[in-house]
């Protein structure tokens, strides 16, 4: 069986290397690389560390293309300290963005000390009022790929405040074309920059500009290209969840999904609330990025709404067919990409035990048959385990199996090989860590890529392993904890010409698998 997520790459492909990440999940949105020549065991000590600094906050992963790694981060004037932070570290850092956001100003030790003195929060260094000003901006870094060397950034200035306490970073991944940079920011700045320059070619103020009812997260799905069309999840009302972008222009195309898709559509296994009444006050937005694929000789874009699943024309945003699907809660949402294979897809979820399904799609695209789900075997069985209950990674599909990491909440983790067709779970891995006591050597939820016969494995505590591919039994050949990457890693690690990048809240870190002298 083969994969068909073929996203289109007309515009990703020109001159790109064949080893680089340019989007969300890699070279073809699989997170799986075609590299070979990496390391099957880390040295001791870990893999050789190519570069590291310090960056903002946010949980967006980077991207790299053509010789450049793209970092979108958010600087702010509240700086998250650790015991290991030591004064001139603190000093260059602030120094450092502000002479990147060429701002004349600079921070004495006196005035960091009087910051330091001045802060009632614990943990969190407030910025001198004399700098603070210039701070509060997300930023869009273009580094040398080899060096980390700052080669442009652009910076605009943001008020987003996370509700529930997390960091107030960028969550969506930047996008990167031959000669575009596309970044879509955490209050809905839809921003097109030359990738070669950083000059701004267009923006939209997506929250402003379509009636988007707020997400309590902040923007989290990244957009994909199909076609020189920018597939975008927007979250309007009353019919413009989804909208398609002229990638040159940033003019709007089409835009789709609402109360024409939903309204006095079935709650599927909501007992008691049989149809959907559309109020048009809706959250529309997800997490999960939009996937393109090709089913039946038709280009097909599914989308992971809050709502449940949307598949339509990506050149139109004519809706095929939908399936609802979330937790009644309204903190439920939808973070996982869906994984196509064949005629085939597959979502889920981590809320409140919603679980999994897969369906199979008609001839006509004008529905589909369920072949399995968690709710369906709850009708006859209702103690049955969830199998996959996904955060926010996106499994990996390989020989009729997903690998992937299941668990909602920080101290959960379990590792994952599920058989695509039946959902049977073949083998399983508890990485689950104790809450109160912090993270240790397990790797709790965990990001992967799959390349040269092997996963590499990003925890979020930080840990960094490599697991054998096999459906049999789970096999780790190694593992190693930086001192620099620590909890919260939920952004995933790109792998591009045998350098892996991974970004915790505030640190980016290069190292090199490269087996010695490949």
């Amino acid at each position: 069986m083969k994969t068909t997520v073929l996203t289109s790459l007309l515009l990703l492909a020109a001159t790109m290397a064949a080893d680089d990440w340019p989007r969300f999940l890699g070279p073809n949105a699989d997170n799986i690389s075609k590299e070979t020549g990496l390391l099957n065991a880390f040295p001791k000590g870990g893999p050789r560390e190519v570069f590291a600094k310090r960056i903002g906050t946010g949980y967006s992963p980077v991207s790299v293309r053509d010789g450049r790694v793209v970092v979108f981060h958010r600087v702010s004037k509240l700086l998250k300290v650790t015991e290991s932070d030591t004064v001139p570290d603190i000093l260059k850092y602030i120094n450092g963005e502000l002479a990147a956001l060429k701002v004349k100003e600079r921070v004495t030790l006196d005035g960091l000390k009087k910051a330091q003195f001045e802060n009632q929060r614990r943990g969190y260094l407030l910025m001198p009022p004399e700098v603070a000003k210039h701070f509060d901006q997300e930023v869009v870094d273009c580094l040398d790929a080899n060096t980390g060397k700052l080669l442009w950034r652009h910076a605009y200035p943001t008020t987003y405040e996370d509700p529930y306490g997390f960091n107030n970073g960028p969550r969506c991944c930047p996008l990167l074309t031959k000669d575009h940079c596309i970044t879509y920011g955490a209050e809905g700045v839809l921003l097109c920059l030359d990738l070669k320059t950083g000059k701004q070619i267009w923006r939209r103020d997506i929250l402003k500009e379509f009636k988007v009812v707020p997400n309590f997260f902040g923007v989290g799905s990244t957009p994909v290209l199909e076609d020189g069309l920018l597939i975008t999840m927007v979250g309007g009302q009353p019919n413009s969840g989804m909208a398609a972008l002229d990638v040159k222009t940033g003019k709007t195309v089409w835009e789709s999904v609402g109360k024409d898709t939903w309204h006095k559509s079935p709650k599927l296994y909501w007992l008691g609330e049989p149809l959907v009444d559309w109020l048009g006050i809706e959250k529309q937005s997800s997490y999960a990025a939009p996937v393109i694929a090709t089913v039946h000789g038709k280009r097909l874009a599914f989308c992971f709404m809050r709502q449940g699943l949307v598949a339509l024309d990506p050149k139109t945003g004519k809706v095929f067919f939908k399936r609802w699907f979330r937790a009644r809660t309204p903190e439920s949402v939808n973070a996982s990409n869906p994984m196509v294979v064949d005629d085939m897809v597959f979502c889920t979820s981590c809320y409140y035990s919603e679980g999994s399904f897969v369906l199979k799609i008609k001839k006509d695209l004008s529905g589909y048959e369920e072949i399995w789900s968690t709710h369906k075997r709850r009708q006859t069985n209702r103690h049955h385990e969830e199998v996959l209950g996904i955060h926010w990674m996106t499994p990996i599909y390989h020989e009729g199996n997903l690998y992937a990491s299941s668990g909602r909440n920080e101290p959960d983790g379990s590792f994952r090989c599920v058989e695509y067709k039946t959902g049977k779970l073949l083998w399983e891995v508890d990485e689950s860590w104790n809450k109160f006591g912090g993270p240790t050597a397990k790797y709790g939820r965990s990001s992967l890529v799959m390349a040269d016969g092997k996963f590499i494995v990003l925890g979020e505590t930080g840990k960094l392993g490599l697991y054998k591919v096999d459906a049999k039994k789970p096999i780790e050949l190694t593992s190693y904890k930086s001192p620099k990457l620590n909890f919260p890693c939920w952004g995933g690690p790109a792998l591009a010409n045998k350098k892996l990048y991974i970004r915790s809240e505030d640190h980016l870190v290069c190292f090199d698998l490269a087996k010695p002298g490949k």
